[in-house]
């Protein structure tokens, strides 16, 4: 299995770790991580630690975060991204749903974007992906930005995620995106409970299996779900159950795992592999 993007093709034989990398004063990772030395030192820190991909991020999806505007969101990612480019191979995704911003960022040197609303709030980001071949996270969500984390809950979450993560994958194909360049994220914490944040890490298999040969990409690092699971942990205390659900999603047949804690889940997927687990 392998994942293509604009400037690589990048191999999913052994499972791969994406760094966060915010650079958004207000995110509960890297906040204040806004000017570009800072930003290439932490990228260079990541990168360090074993990081296989760098998804840079100019606006915080939190729980309580507010959105910004294209131009605040290109001055915070665009000389980042350029800066990484120029002193790293590696690839660099943009975590962004404008459309100006995927642009900007693949122009300067991002290969991939994720799309944190599958398509959902701007479907010309498929054509962005089509014509330059940037490789194309598709996320599943629900709402709004401004109403994705208050959302009613729906009865059936994976027959909710099913439809939803197609109508995605429908909309890149007919821009002109091919399954090679698509990944699916079954967007845990976006517009689920609690209980349905579980059930689909339990569930992981299924959701393999049922978009297969397309790879899936999971993103559990710090949540809030894991917070309540560990009985109201801080952000700051969430290590251990970030790296054993990054485990779990592995086991069951994700191929990428989205972490800010890099290092510690390098080590841990490396010991599991060694002995055995995947």
């Amino acid at each position: 299995m392998f994942w293509k993007t604009s400037r690589r093709t990048i191999s999913l034989q052994q499972p791969l770790v994406m760094g966060i990398l915010n650079v958004t004063p207000d995110s509960f990772s890297d906040g204040g991580t806004i000017t570009i030395d800072n930003a290439v030192y932490r990228a260079g820190q990541l990168i360090s630690d074993g990081a296989d991909i760098l998804d840079i991020g100019g606006e915080s999806t939190r729980p309580g975060s507010s959105s910004v505007d294209v131009d605040e969101e290109l001055r915070r990612t665009l000389p980042v991204v350029e800066a990484i480019a120029k002193q790293f191979d590696i690839p660099i995704s943009i975590d962004t749903t404008k459309l100006a911003v995927a642009q900007a960022a693949i122009d300067g040197g991002a290969e991939i974007i994720n799309d944190i609303s599958g398509l959902r709030w701007d479907e010309r980001l498929s054509k962005v992906a089509a014509m330059s071949g940037a490789g194309l996270v598709l996320t599943h969500s629900r709402g709004s930005f401004e109403t994705m984390h208050s959302q009613l809950p729906v009865a059936d979450i994976l027959d909710e995620l099913f439809k939803s993560l197609t109508d995605s994958v429908a909309i890149a194909t007919q821009a002109g995106v091919s399954n090679e360049q698509i990944v699916l994220d079954v967007g845990i914490g976006f517009g689920k409970t609690f209980a349905q944040n579980l059930e689909l890490l339990r569930r992981t298999d299924e959701i393999v299996t049922a978009f297969s040969p397309m790879p899936l990409l999971i993103g559990v690092s710090r949540k809030s779900f894991l917070g309540k699971l560990l009985s109201d942990r801080p952000v700051d205390e969430r290590l251990g159950g970030s790296v054993a659900s990054a485990l779990v999603a592995i086991k069951k047949g994700a191929k990428i795992v989205r972490v800010h804690d890099v290092k510690e889940t390098v080590d841990a997927v490396k010991v599991a592999g060694e002995l055995g687990l995947f």
